[in-house]
């Protein structure tokens, strides 16, 4: 057992910047309940943990006996802390001890009397080194002065740790026990390293020895929601019942199954759910991409339960979301993965273990790499203007059946295509951070700022989401692992933090859809003890971000004549090098900054039209609709197919239409070179550059021979131009 005891072991008198000589009194006169207060917790489910990998325990409660550099100090000794790239520098990836004997430790403080039930151990996080600790002891104290050894029968307890740097391995204590101080004393280590460990510490808070749910209540929500993790069974159950209890504005269906035959659900939540409405965008949140990196899943899933019954209370913030915004809800895309990491739990799934599709393919790096293919094209037009900055097709080598490409991301594409979406976020965990496009970097440059034609508006709508994250925007907090982004406002371009031609920019450059991806948390998965912290952490920010689908400008743009809307229609903006395309039903939406905007429309077929338009700063969008006037070659076409007869005004302007299109540029003015009076060579296109301002066209319908004109402006032709004339 792990009892402890009084007596002074003359060890070594600690105090942490948490306590004090008063505070060790006070703690000694409630000592005697407080040691055999265990007793009570001997039917206690599993204690959730500390928080050293969530950064719930401050860098000031974890002390070491020793430690090689700061780089390598207490505060590195967390759950699945990452490296940096290099070693030597001031984030390694562990606690790694001076000195390599068996009087080295690591001790977390947990301000609290707390119930410790056991430790989850972790070898050092490094490119270059192999260290991890073999075999461990365990010492518990009040005061951290007074030590005892965890005991197995009469024999100090010896726990099993690690074979590996990345397997994090559980070792329960024999009896679990009250106390505040905990020591992890390593034993043994890889013979080839050094004592080098990341650690997590499980334990159970006690204010009241009768009262061991102080902690959880502590970190609940306001809100009534179902705080667990969801496997795939509990996950559709949940979803069903949010669809029982608001049949009116929800409507699930599956884009796709996953490889090992997993249905992708996703939730539609909206005043009139089940198809599109004209003018109305379409918004999604995609989570679980990477099956470890669950705390988007089950954000999601509270997602639809918060919409569902603020609806039905009348929250007037939510009601204006549901009724202006169908909502899609993808709570799952890798749920193969999910499922291995499930199984596994939260601290025992280690960093990677079902980050991978069941194929073992990174979904977020499996999408066609359309920005090179872009690029790539600009580089090599004689006019770049030519080179279309939108709805880029997909390449054929990406489409073959053998082509490594997942079922998953398939279903994805396959989804993006068939509804015209308008704003996107991928959720992730990791890290706390919102990056935005381009994700990838021309010329695979490793780290480079590369932005998109809208990089201020994604800088918005990264800002956005980032600003209202209660953990992001707190200025005090930590970084998670080895990069400081509360220097870039918890945002980055993602070119500039690593490249991938991901989901996002896939987005981006094949639809009309603008794509964020959301870095969650340092914990990839948390413990269901942090889901309630988690949600008021995030909902503000889930809430906001949906908002913003309503900035910019949005209308409809129909056929003059027949007021049907056109589909495929291109609409441009000025000075923003990306354009968009109008839906099935003609409606757009155009996600812009306040400003005054000049937005020409194309379509096949038709006259381009053009307005302007102004952006306010309300999240409100500007409308601007647009009517288009059919060309006379297209109206001939339509007639023709039907088999009718050309009405007279068509035909005058067909015949009108023939003259415009005999240019000056076409004509080759007799196809002969003349020489002006200095015999210098003098051909038409030399004349075109200002020896003469306009000609006019005459035909003979007849005949159809050309004759041609010229009308002079302040210039006399030379002689030999006369007599050709």
């Amino acid at each position: 057992m792990c009892l402890l005891t009084q007596r002074n072991q003359n060890k070594r008198f600690f105090l942490t910047p948490h306590q004090s000589v008063p505070a060790i009194s006070r703690q000694a006169q409630t000592t005697k309940k407080i040691f055999i207060s265990w007793l009570l917790f001997l039917s206690l489910p599993d204690c959730p943990p500390l928080g050293l990998e969530s950064l719930r325990v401050d860098d000031s409660q974890i002390q070491a006996s020793s430690y090689q550099r700061s780089g390598l100090g207490p505060h590195r000794g967390r759950l699945n802390i990452q490296s940096g790239i290099e070693d030597g520098d001031l984030y390694d990836g562990a606690w790694c001890a001076e000195y390599k004997d068996q009087h080295q430790w690591l001790q977390v403080d947990a301000i609290y009397h707390t119930l410790f039930t056991g430790v989850i151990l972790q070898g050092r996080n490094s490119i270059w080194s192999w260290d991890w600790v073999h075999t461990y002891k365990v010492q518990l104290s009040n005061d951290s002065v007074n030590w005892e050894t965890c005991m197995n029968g009469t024999e100090e307890a010896i726990f099993e740790g690690n074979q590996n740097p990345e397997t994090p391995v559980l070792g329960r204590l024999p009896v679990p026990t009250v106390a505040r101080f905990i020591r992890i004393n390593p034993q043994t280590w890889y013979f080839n390293g050094t004592i080098c460990l990341r650690a997590e510490i499980m334990g159970c808070r006690v204010d009241d020895p009768t009262d061991i749910y102080a902690s959880e209540r502590e970190l609940g929500s306001k809100d009534d929601l179902d705080f667990r993790h969801h496997n795939y069974k509990e996950m559709r159950k949940l979803m069903k019942s949010v669809t029982e209890e608001c049949p009116d504005i929800t409507h699930v269906y599956t884009i796709g199954k996953s490889y090992m035959g997993f249905k992708l659900y996703v939730m539609v939540i909206s005043d009139n759910p089940s198809k599109h409405e004209l003018g109305e965008p379409e918004f999604r949140y995609v989570a679980g991409m990477h099956g470890n990196e669950v705390l988007g899943r089950e954000l999601v899933l509270n997602l639809m339960q918060y919409l569902c019954r603020e609806y039905k209370k009348g929250n007037q913030r939510v009601v204006r979301l549901v009724t202006e915004t169908r909502i899609h809800l993808l709570p799952s895309m890798n749920p193969d993965g999910y499922e291995d990491a499930y199984v596994k739990g939260s601290e025992l799934a280690g960093w990677a273990d079902g980050r991978y599709s069941f194929e073992g393919i990174d979904l977020n790096h499996n999408f066609p790499d359309l920005n090179n293919i872009m690029w790539d094209a600009q580089e090599t037009a004689a006019d770049k203007s030519k080179v279309s900055n939108h709805y880029i097709p997909i390449p054929e080598y990406y489409t073959k059946e053998d082509a490594m490409v997942a079922p998953e991301t398939r279903a994805v594409i396959s989804w993006m295509q068939d509804i015209p979406f308008v704003l996107s976020a991928n959720l992730h965990g990791g890290e706390l951070v919102v990056t935005y496009p381009f994700d990838c970097t021309r010329d695979w440059a490793p780290v480079e700022d590369t932005p998109t034609a809208d990089n201020a508006f994604f800088r918005w709508l990264a800002t956005v989401y980032a600003s209202t994250n209660l953990v992001m925007a707190n200025p005090d907090r930590r970084i998670c692992h080895s990069e400081d982004f509360q220097s870039h406002n918890n945002i980055i371009n993602g070119g500039a933090w690593h490249t991938v031609p991901g989901m996002n920019d896939f987005s981006y450059l094949h639809t009309n859809c603008f794509e964020v991806t959301v870095e969650l948390s340092c914990d990839k998965f948390p413990h269901a003890s942090e889901l309630p912290i988690e949600w008021e952490n995030n909902k503000e920010s889930l809430l906001v971000y949906m908002e913003q689908i309503h900035r910019g400008i949005k209308g409809v743009i129909r056929d003059k004549l027949t007021k049907q809307g056109i589909a495929d229609a291109v609409i441009k903006v000025e000075d923003h090098d990306h354009d968009i395309r109008s839906a099935a039903d003609g409606d757009y939406w155009r996600l812009l900054n306040p400003g005054e905007y000049k937005v020409v429309v194309w379509a096949e077929g038709y006259f381009p039209s053009m307005r302007r338009c102004n952006v306010g700063m309300e999240p409100h969008p500007t409308i601007c609709d647009f009517t288009m006037t059919k060309t006379p070659l297209q109206r001939l076409k339509e007639i023709r197919a039907k088999g009718g007869k050309i009405p007279q005004d068509l035909q005058l302007r067909l015949r009108a239409l023939r003259l415009r299109k005999l240019r000056v540029e076409e004509v080759r003015l007799e196809r002969r070179k003349v020489t002006s009076g200095n015999s210098v060579p003098m051909t038409e296109r030399t004349l075109l550059k200002g020896q003469f301002t306009q000609f006019l066209f005459y035909v003979d319908t007849k005949t159809c021979r050309q004759f041609y004109t010229v009308r002079f402006e302040k210039f006399v032709l030379p002689p030999i131009w006369r007599s050709q004339i």
